[in-house]
């Protein structure tokens, strides 16, 4: 063989090798087995994980109606985002919103994008985050909403809030362009759902002897049960977010146990200093300030910061409970705002602080911490306006169709009676 035609033969087998291909990604059945994982904890976080905490937290005559919402929002939410609400916040490159190429989740790639895992997993799990959004609003209104008004309310809600935030800041919109960080949702859920709640309980007004009498959890017991599924279903909820089964999903979850813990603790702390006794319902609340707090961060920062993080989550959240009802007198009954709202918000706007490699963090891999944190108060500043707005709008409008609150009789014999002709318990209280 001459040279000419060796160099020739060569060249044609160095074009044909595997090796200058690209590397195709391919499906990844550890992957997909345990975002299908994380996708039934984080349902169970509604189902029924927030369902008993907050039913624990109002008075035995409401436990049911409480229940009730948390179901019907599960049911009207998944059949929204299967119809548009994947197809508006994950389909197309808008930065505003996507586009209605999937809907009824036609047309779902085997693959998604940029994943080892098939996208019919990805929508399902991004369904579970929708669906406790809005849930977690509730508990600033209990006791006195009327059931048609807040479902009304909660699907309008998570079309016109839930769905484009997740789409800016999840889904390839402006905000994600721009750098803003949200692992797991300290900005579209915790964010959106704590500002919502905080108007809500201002426009419909306190409960009858708010700040004048007692109005007592009735089952502290069924509380802590709730507390304790939110708190293992949080598992998936940071570490799923890792949309992978490696490093990225341990350490989101070590992150996120160690912050549940610190938060817990300090709060118990200055419970006992402010009010001389640790309570029950005072280290679960604790503790869920401390997972909402880390959750924006969980997968960006290392143990020492999901510390620091769950302890300013336990105090900072603990006073603004205080100023929330003490100061300001407005009747977030089960202190969504001060809790979810503060602790998503918090760890939102500090978290890259500790993505510092002094502070235990992996360091930043492009710009620096002052762009990090514009981008940060950018997403959150944003995201509380677009809330805000709509969340007034949407009441505003609904007030006119049908009343928001319920009337006097029916708060006091209780929800579970007026609105659904049941009881939760054979007792009353």
């Amino acid at each position: 063989m001459s040279k000419s035609a060796w160099m020739a033969g060569l060249m044609l087998a160095g074009l044909a090798s595997p090796a200058l291909a690209q590397p195709e990604i391919v499906s990844d059945s550890g992957d997909t087995a345990w975002v299908l994982t994380a996708s039934a904890l984080v349902l169970m976080m509604t189902l029924p994980g927030l369902a008993l905490f907050y039913g624990g937290l109002v008075r035995a005559r409401n436990v049911l109606s409480v229940i009730m919402h948390c179901f019907i929002i599960a049911c009207g939410v998944s059949l929204i985002w299967a119809i548009f609400g994947y197809s508006l916040a994950f389909s197309g490159e808008g930065a505003l919103l996507g586009n209605t190429g999937k809907l009824f989740l036609a047309g779902l790639d085997d693959l998604r994008d940029g994943l080892t895992i098939p996208e019919s997993t990805f929508a399902l799990y991004q369904m579970t985050f929708a669906i406790i959004t809005p849930a977690l609003m509730i508990g600033a209104f209990v006791e006195r909403i009327r059931f048609g008004w807040m479902v009304a309310f909660t699907m309008l809600w998570t079309i016109l809030v839930y769905i484009p935030v997740a789409h800016w800041v999840w889904g390839g919109g402006w905000l994600q362009q721009g750098g803003t960080l949200d692992f797991a949702g300290g900005i579209v859920v915790h964010t959106t759902a704590g500002i919502a709640a905080l108007i809500l309980a201002w426009m419909i007004k306190p409960r009858k002897g708010f700040n004048k009498t007692l109005l007592p959890p009735h089952s502290p017991a069924l509380t802590m049960t709730g507390a304790g599924l939110l708190w293992v279903g949080w598992y998936g909820f940071n570490g799923g977010s890792a949309l992978a089964a490696g490093d990225s999903a341990s350490s989101a979850i070590m992150n996120t146990h160690l912050a549940a813990c610190a938060a817990a603790i300090s709060w118990l702390v200055v419970e006992r200093i402010k009010i001389g006794k640790p309570t029950s319902i005072g280290i679960v609340t604790g503790a869920i300030a401390g997972l909402a707090t880390v959750t924006p961060a969980a997968g960006y920062i290392g143990p020492m910061g999901a510390i620091i993080l769950g302890v300013l989550g336990g105090i900072i959240c603990f006073y603004a409970v205080l100023l929330i009802k003490q100061k300001l007198h407005i009747d977030d009954s089960l202190d969504v705002f001060a809790v979810h709202g503060v602790g998503g918000i918090m760890g939102s706007l500090i978290m890259p602080v500790f993505i510092l490699e002094g502070l235990g963090g992996p360091g930043f891999e492009q710009g620096g911490l002052v762009q990090q944190l514009v981008g940060q108060l950018i997403g959150v500043g944003a995201t509380i306006i677009w809330t805000a707005l709509w969340t007034v709008g949407i009441a505003f409008i609904l007030t006119y169709v049908v009343p928001m609150r319920v009337d006097e009789e029916a708060e006091h014999d209780g929800l579970d009676l007026a609105s659904h002709g049941e009881r939760g318990w054979d007792l009353d209280a």
